[in-house]
């Protein structure tokens, strides 16, 4: 079950799983706020959610360690 948890938390590109992880808050609370945020705004933050995206694939493609030597 806890493997099911983590495949959906991180469904599409993780950034509200990885934002909620960074403050130590739950995950379903990061969501809510996303969600409300989106209707008072008119779907503005829709553009951070992909900018985090961005971020988060970027930081790993640029951070993965690979031997120089193999």
């Amino acid at each position: 079950m806890k493997r099911l948890k983590t495949i959906l938390e991180r469904s599409l590109f993780g950034v509200c799983a990885s934002i909620a992880e960074k403050l130590g808050i739950p995950v379903a609370k990061v969501r809510l706020y996303f969600i409300y945020a989106s209707f008072a705004t008119l779907g503005s933050p829709l553009l951070f959610y992909l900018i985090g995206a961005f971020w988060i694939k970027a930081k790993k493609w640029l951070f993965q360690r690979s031997p120089i030597f193999e």
